[in-house]
C-alpha cells in the first residue's frame, strides 16, 4: 500500500501540463490549456487542462481527474504503476507498506493543513517583498542599474526585503511570532529574539513546478556576503533538486527546444528580458543528477553557460560527472565558458539576445569534447606515462555512459586515437570482452552478417556500415526514378544527409538528424544493433571499404533488376508513357 500523505506529496511535485503534453499536444488558451479529448474522438477541443488546479476535465464526455487518473486512464495503468512512472519524473522513492496499523485520519489532515499553512504563509511573503520594491528608492535605484523593466520584475515576482530586523512583522501582524515563519524559512529565531532571515536583499520568489512560492533568493544591492543567500530545507524546499526560472521558463523551453543552466538569479531574469527565457539557475548547488533528469524531460538540448575561470570550470566539471550516467543518443548537453570578465547578464546587455545566442550555439563544447579538451589540457600526450593517464582517467568516465552506446562508442574511438590503444587493449582496460578476429585473407569481402539470431538484409547492414563509417555515403548515388520504399528509402535519406551536411557528420550528429524522421524507429533500432556488435562494423582495412562498394553495386543491381520487372508488368497491364518506354530501353541496355 502506498500512504496517503506520499501520493499528496507527489501530486505537489509533478505538472500536470507536463504530464498530460507528452501524450496529448497542448494549446494555451487564457489561463488553460485545450486539446481535443484523447477518450473519445471529437473535432473541437473540449479537453481542458488547469495548471492552477492540477486537473484535467473534458467538457464534453466528462472525463475528468488528477495526473495520476490520466496516467491510469491513458496508459492503462494500474494504481501503483501511475504512481511509480510519475515519481520517477521527479526522482521520489515510493514507499510501500505492508498491513501496518492505519494511518490516524486527524494525523493525516493535520500534515496537509500545516503543509497549506506553509505555502500560504510564503505566498504572503512573496506578495509582501514585492509591494516593498518600488517604495523603496535604493532598491528602484540598483533595479534601473540592472535594466530591468516592469514586465519582468511581474513575471518573476522580485521583491525587497527592508533592511529591518522585523520587517515581516508588517505582513504578518500578530503572526510574526508564529512558528510557520521559522518553518518556512522566513525568520530566524535566537534565544529569545527573532529577526527576519532576509534583509536589505532584492527577493526572487522560487516556485515549484506548479507555480507556488516554496522558498527565496535574496541577493545584496551593493558589496557584502554573501551575495546570494537562499531559503534554508524546508518541508517545502529541496535546494538540491529545484530549479530557479523553471516554472517561468517552461513555455520558452518547449519554444526553442533548449534549456540553459547559468549560475545566478539575475543571470536567468536578464536573459528573459532580452529574449533569452529558457533559462535556469541552480540554488547555490553543484548541478545534481536530479537537477539533469529534470531537465531532460524538459528538452533534449541542454547547455551549461559558467564563467571561464577556475570556478567555472570546476562547477562544469561537476555536471558533466552527475550527466554520465544519465546520457542517451538523443540528448546533447554542451557547455559554454564565458570571456574573463563577462556572465550571461553582462554579456546579453552588452552585445544583445543575437550575439548571445551565436556564441551559445556556436561556440559551446559537446560534453565529449569538453571533457576530452579538460583531462588532454595538463598532458604531453607524445608521453607514454601522459597517455596512461589519459587512459586511466577517460576510461573510468566512459564505462559510466550506459545509456547512450553510439555515444560511448564514439568517446571510445576518440580515445583510441589519443592514446594509440587498439580495441582489445581498451576493452581489457575497462573490464570488457571482445571477439577475437581471425586474420583474414587477402579477398574483398562484402559486409559480413552479424553473428545473432537476427538476421538482417543486405541494406540493413549496409545502413549499420555507414551509421558508424558516415564519410562512405560518397559511394551512395541512388538515381532519382527508382521508387525507394522501405530500407532503400532509408539508405537513400541517409546518405543525402550526411552529404548535404555543411560540414563532416559523426554517428552522434546523424542520430539527432534523423531524430523525428519517418526512418528514425529503423535507425534507431539497427544502431542499437550496430552497437551491440561492434566489430563487425568498425572500419579495420581497405577491405572493409570495399566490401561495402560492392555491396552497393549488389544494391544497385537488385534495384535495377526490380525496376525492369515492375515496368514490364504496366506495360503487359495498363502501358507505359514516353518517360516510362525510354526508361526501361535504357534499362535493359544497360544505359542508366
Amino acid at each position: 500500500m502506498i500512504p496517503s500523505d506520499f501520493v499528496d506529496e507527489l501530486l505537489q511535485k509533478v505538472d500536470i501540463v507536463d504530464v498530460i503534453d507528452e501524450a496529448v499536444p497542448l494549446k494555451k488558451g487564457g489561463q488553460n490549456y485545450l486539446a481535443c479529448c484523447p477518450f473519445h474522438k471529437e473535432k473541437t477541443a473540449s479537453f481542458t487542462v488547469s495548471p492552477s488546479k492540477q486537473f484535467y476535465h473534458c467538457f464534453s464526455c466528462g472525463a475528468h481527474g488528477s495526473a495520476i487518473g490520466f496516467m491510469m486512464e491513458y496508459h492503462g495503468l494500474s494504481f501503483v504503476d501511475a504512481v511509480e512512472r510519475l515519481a520517477e519524473r521527479v526522482s521520489l522513492h515510493v514507499p510501500h507498506v505492508n498491513n501496518g496499523p492505519a494511518v490516524d485520519p486527524s494525523i493525516k489532515k493535520a500534515k496537509q493543513e500545516k503543509k497549506l499553512a506553509l505555502q500560504d504563509t510564503t505566498r504572503i511573503a512573496a506578495d509582501y517583498y514585492a509591494q516593498q520594491l518600488p517604495q523603496y528608492p535604493r532598491a528602484s535605484a540598483y533595479i534601473a542599474k540592472r535594466g530591468l523593466n516592469a514586465q519582468t520584475i511581474e513575471q518573476y515576482q522580485i521583491g525587497y526585503a527592508p533592511d529591518a530586523w522585523q520587517a515581516l512583522q508588517d505582513a504578518f501582524k500578530q503572526n510574526y511570532v508564529h512558528p510557520l515563519l521559522e518553518e518556512a524559512g522566513l525568520v530566524i529565531a535566537k534565544e529569545d529574539k527573532r529577526y527576519d532571515r532576509f534583509r536589505d536583499r532584492l527577493m526572487f520568489p522560487i516556485r515549484n513546478a506548479i507555480g507556488q512560492v516554496i522558498g527565496f533568493g535574496g541577493r545584496v544591492l551593493d558589496k557584502g556576503e554573501p551575495k546570494y543567500l537562499n531559503s534554508p530545507e524546508t518541508p517545502l524546499f529541496d535546494k538540491g533538486s529545484e530549479l530557479y526560472g523553471l516554472f517561468e521558463g517552461k513555455a520558452a523551453i518547449k519554444e526553442t527546444s533548449r534549456v540553459l543552466v547559468v549560475e545566478g538569479y539575475m543571470d536567468v531574469v536578464a536573459l528573459a528580458q532580452h529574449g533569452v527565457g529558457y533559462a535556469v539557475a541552480t540554488l547555490g548547488t553543484a548541478t545534481s543528477a536530479t537537477h539533469i533528469k529534470t531537465l531532460m524531460r524538459h528538452s533534449d538540448k541542454l547547455y551549461f553557460c559558467f564563467d571561464g575561470d577556475q570556478a567555472g570550470h570546476k562547477a562544469a566539471w561537476r555536471a558533466l560527472e552527475n550527466a554520465l550516467p544519465l546520457l542517451k543518443d538523443d540528448k546533447a548537453l554542451s557547455f559554454l565558458f564565458l570571456p574573463d570578465g563577462e556572465d550571461p547578464d553582462s554579456y546579453i546587455s552588452q552585445h544583445g539576445k543575437q550575439s548571445f545566442e551565436s556564441l551559445l550555439i556556436e561556440k559551446s563544447q559537446p560534453l565529449s569534447e569538453y571533457l576530452f579538451a579538460k583531462l588532454c589540457a595538463p598532458l604531453d600526450l607524445n608521453q607514454r606515462e601522459h597517455q596512461a593517464r589519459l587512459a586511466q582517467q577517460a576510461s573510468g568516465l566512459i564505462e559510466q555512459v550506459k545509456n547512450a552506446p553510439a555515444l560511448s562508442l564514439l568517446m571510445k574511438q576518440s580515445l583510441m586515437r589519443l592514446t594509440g590503444l587498439d580495441r582489445h587493449d581498451l576493452a581489457s582496460l575497462m573490464g570488457e570482452s571482445t571477439k577475437n578476429i581471425p586474420i583474414k585473407a587477402k579477398s574483398y569481402r562484402l559486409p559480413s552478417m552479424p553473428a545473432q539470431v537476427i538476421s538482417h538484409s543486405l541494406v540493413q547492414n549496409q545502413i549499420m556500415w555507414l551509421l558508424i563509417n558516415p564519410n562512405w555515403a560518397s559511394y551512395i548515388d541512388l538515381p532519382d526514378y527508382w521508387p525507394l520504399q522501405d530500407d532503400y528509402a532509408c539508405l537513400a535519406d541517409l546518405a543525402d544527409t550526411i552529404k548535404s551536411a555543411p560540414q563532416s557528420m559523426n554517428t552522434v550528429h546523424i542520430l539527432e538528424s534523423m531524430r523525428g524522421s519517418i526512418h528514425a524507429d529503423t535507425i534507431n533500432q539497427l544502431m542499437r544493433h550496430a552497437s551491440q556488435n561492434m566489430d563487425n562494423f568498425v572500419y579495420r582495412s581497405p577491405e572493409d571499404e570495399q566490401g561495402f562498394q560492392d555491396g552497393m553495386q549488389k544494391l544497385y543491381k537488385e534495384l535495377k533488376a526490380q525496376q525492369i520487372q515492375n515496368l514490364l508488368a504496366k506495360s503487359n497491364t495498363v502501358g507505359l508513357s514516353d518517360d516510362e518506354n525510354r526508361l526501361l530501353v535504357a534499362l535493359i541496355s544497360g544505359k542508366p
